[in-house]
């Protein structure tokens, strides 16, 4: 066998091979595309604009929905979060505000991610279908403001905020990082201003 002067031989035949590491997500490696739940109240402003905007970012990996409390669920849209969502130059969904009782128990969306963005709601969530990370962003409820301008304002600065945590949350390695890890980095995204 012709082997080099130097250096370790060409073959280690009783060598086994170890098993490959998880990819991350961002190596190019195709996965299914992850399920994040947004709730809040009504489902007529804060979580309409987390799953307009999560899809604006990243469709490609997320599939984004969101959801209110039962029998506190609003009608239609608040005019801030359309507003809002046009200012910003992202879609509006193409949705009706909707209880969460429409995903317990899971209706064909099983949730990888449930996040609530009202304080108030979020010891009163169900128990969700397939034990899904759970995170509180609190935001302000701004659907009670009286005045359109401001409630307008509000939402707007909502949306900002909500942005520069999705897109944190979708530049996150969440394929081959370990469960707790990845909890503790979705509720962090929480404190940020």
């Amino acid at each position: 066998m012709d082997r080099p002067l130097h250096g370790p031989p060409h073959t280690q035949p009783n060598r086994i091979p170890s098993k490959p590491a998880k990819p991350a997500l961002h190596s190019g490696v195709m996965h299914r595309k992850i399920n994040v739940l947004f709730v809040s109240r009504r489902n007529t402003l804060r979580s309409i604009m987390a799953q307009a905007c999560l899809t604006h970012i990243a469709e490609k990996r997320f599939h984004a929905r969101s959801c209110g409390l039962p029998l506190r669920v609003g009608t239609a849209v608040d005019p801030a979060a359309v507003s809002a969502l046009r200012t910003a130059g992202i879609p509006l969904p193409d949705i009706k505000p909707r209880s969460w009782n429409e995903f317990v128990p899971a209706r064909g969306f099983e949730a990888d991610f449930v996040i609530a963005l009202d304080a108030d709601i979020e010891r009163l969530q169900p128990a969700w279908p397939g034990q899904p990370h759970t995170a509180l962003w609190a935001y302000p409820d701004t659907a009670v403001i009286d005045d359109p301008e401001e409630a307008a304002h509000k939402a707007l600065q909502i949306l900002y905020s909500l942005r520069r945590r999705l897109e944190l949350l979708a530049s996150l390695p969440l394929y081959g990082s370990d469960r707790e890890s990845v909890r503790a980095d979705i509720r962090d995204l929480g404190y940020m201003a």
